[in-house]
């Protein structure tokens, strides 16, 4: 490891130059005054005289007082430098709404009128809008002839970054454009939810629509009734352009059922009409910047507090080098006065106050042969020895330990799920024992996205290896006082990887993150090229 790895263990390196400079300062300066006060003392007398007199100071060692003022000094410029390790999750208050971005995922998204086509352009306006509302929470519906709720409404940047990734018209795999479908989906979904905040439905089409008007504008009234609000955003141009698709690896422009090429045009009317039928906002594509149109439309609304786990970071250890060092400068007091029954009374007093005080503050005592066994289930998981961990894993989630309890017991549980995943014949088993885990975990800690996730993958291996989202929102959880985990509701789109395991490396958490993503691309590619659209009756893009 490396000297600027080591400094990610010290919360201001700066400090560290003041550690290093003062001892030696103190220690000068102590020996400075020790050999002036003897330098006044021989003034008054002989040596034998004055070692009557003052016996403490003719007797003092110049150099082990200096040393431990030295020693004490270093231990607090450490403690002001702010040494780190351990885990520590921030949990930080924020205020949002819940927003449904409904985007158009058909093949007229693909036309090149906006650079470098209308569907890239709206991922681009997506992510400056994530950018702008970091305490709201999304969920994303793609709809073309239909619509599917690809994520539940969710704070997981890294969730929506992976379904915007792989977003395009083989998702859906029905042509046309259903902005009735759409709107209906994301009425439903949102009225799901029952927060006390306002919600917004962010609907983002070229408007090229082909169902019935109509229903699109009764559905725009029955989110205004339900107390949402509509935000239609457009894209591309009045001008249009052709459609380029890929048939046997060429690139050739998409063509009618008559053979003749599709050119097709932004039409912002349908998208107006429904923004003014539910009284909400409409963003013409002209305009320069849709994300903060869309922002500027959210600030009007009455936001949610929420707590929001924002990530795990090194703890704080300063105390424990302050708590040395109160502990030198009383090993010196009490020497420094030994000799004075009156002083030494006064210093152990204040020396056993001081110590009350400071310990009253240590955490309670760890269940070490918890952490045993937990760190050794822990090094065979992270070994690929799923059978031989569980034994250990097993004993140390029954631990007195709140915090080995929890990482044992989210590790047992990634343990049966990985089983699970893995299992030819039936897998039952295994998930029903990682359903049980991760159960036990979120009683407990219910702000876990890690178990969450985990969770739902299992419910969903269970069910059947996962599969796209249908018209129901977003997962469901157990009963209460059931031994059993009830199957969910409508999952979302794709299956999650487990997350790392608590307590590995940097270097092994990124090699598990990059395995998951390669093995979830190959599995969305797969799911895509099953999902061959079938060419409806009369127009499909």
């Amino acid at each position: 490891m490396t000297f600027s790895e080591y400094l990610r263990y010290i919360q201001w390196p700066w400090a560290l130059i003041f550690a290093i400079a003062l001892p030696f300062v103190t220690a000068w300066l102590v020996r400075l005054g020790i050999r002036a006060r003897r330098t006044r003392l021989a003034r008054l007398g002989t040596p034998s005289m004055i070692a009557r007199l003052a016996p403490s100071i003719t007797k003092q060692r110049t150099w082990s007082a200096a040393s431990r003022a030295a020693l004490a000094t270093l231990l607090l410029g450490v403690a002001l430098a702010g040494p780190r390790w351990g885990v520590e999750q921030n949990v930080v208050k924020q205020q949002g709404v819940d927003v449904v971005l409904a985007l158009d995922a058909s093949l007229s998204m693909l036309a090149t009128d906006e650079r470098p086509n209308r569907l890239q352009a709206m991922k681009q306006e997506i992510d400056r809008l994530r950018d702008l509302s970091p305490g709201d929470r999304f969920a994303l519906l793609a709809f073309a002839g239909r619509s599917y709720i690809l994520t539940p409404l969710t704070v997981d940047n890294s969730a929506l970054d992976l379904f915007l990734q792989n977003l395009d018209p083989s998702i859906v795999g029905q042509g046309g454009s259903a902005l009735s479908s759409a709107l209906r989906q994301s009425t439903n979904l949102l009225s799901l939810n029952k927060s006390q905040g306002d919600k917004a439905i962010v609907l983002m089409s070229d408007g090229e629509g082909f169902d019935n008007p109509e229903e699109s504008l009764s559905e725009a009234r029955r989110a205004r009734a339900m107390g949402f609000t509509v935000i239609t955003v457009g894209f591309g141009t009045p001008e249009g352009s052709t459609i380029p698709i890929v048939e046997n690896r060429v690139v050739t422009q998409k063509r009618d059922e008559n053979g003749n090429i599709v050119i097709t045009r932004y039409d912002p009317v349908l998208l107006k009409a429904i923004a003014d039928e539910a009284k909400g906002v409409f963003v013409d594509a002209r305009s320069p910047n849709k994300a903060g149109q869309i922002r500027v439309a959210l600030n009007n609304l009455h936001a949610n507090p929420r707590s929001v786990v924002s990530g795990e970071n090194l703890g704080i250890q300063f105390q424990w080098f302050v708590l040395a060092a109160l502990l030198l400068l009383a090993l010196d007091t009490f020497l420094q006065t030994r000799r004075r029954r009156r002083r030494a009374v006064a210093a152990a007093a204040t020396t056993a106050t001081m110590l009350m005080v400071v310990t009253s503050c240590r955490p309670a005592e760890r269940d070490k042969p918890a952490i045993a066994l937990y760190n050794a289930g822990t090094g065979l998981l992270l070994r690929d020895s799923l059978v031989p961990a569980i034994p250990p894993l097993t004993r140390a989630s029954d631990s007195k330990d709140p915090e080995v309890r929890h990482h044992a017991r989210f590790n047992l549980g990634l343990d049966y799920l990985l089983q699970g995943r893995r299992a030819k014949d039936s897998a039952d088993v295994p998930l029903d024992s990682a359903l049980y885990r991760y159960k036990q975990v979120l009683e407990v800690a219910v702000a876990d996205s890690d178990a969450r996730w985990n969770y739902e993958l299992a419910l969903r291996q269970k069910k059947g290896g996962g599969g796209g989202g249908g018209g129901g929102g977003g997962g469901g959880g157990g009963g209460q006082g059931q031994t059993k985990t009830p199957s969910p509701a409508q999952s979302p789109n794709q299956s999650q990887a487990p997350k790392p395991v608590p307590g590995m490396t940097p270097q092994q958490a990124e090699a598990v993150l990059n395995a998951a993503e390669d093995k979830e691309t190959d599995v969305q590619g797969k799911r895509q090229k099953k999902n061959v659209p079938t060419p409806p009756r009369g127009k499909d893009w």
